[in-house]
């Protein structure tokens, strides 16, 4: 599965949660995921370094 896919999975699974807190939680793995890929963008398009400095 790739991050997009996870994303798109995440996002039905909040909009057809049965409770709040279900729907609270995958918001926070949904938000995470984001940021995953946003870091991953990141890396690819040159904006961060993604070797650890030294």
């Amino acid at each position: 599965m790739t991050i997009e896919q996870h994303i798109e999975e995440l996002r039905a699974e909040a909009r057809n949660a049965e409770t709040l807190q279900e729907r609270r939680a995958i918001e926070a793995e949904l938000a995470l995921m984001i940021a995953e890929r946003e870091v991953i963008w990141a890396e690819l398009d040159g904006r961060i370094d993604p070797d650890p400095p030294f």
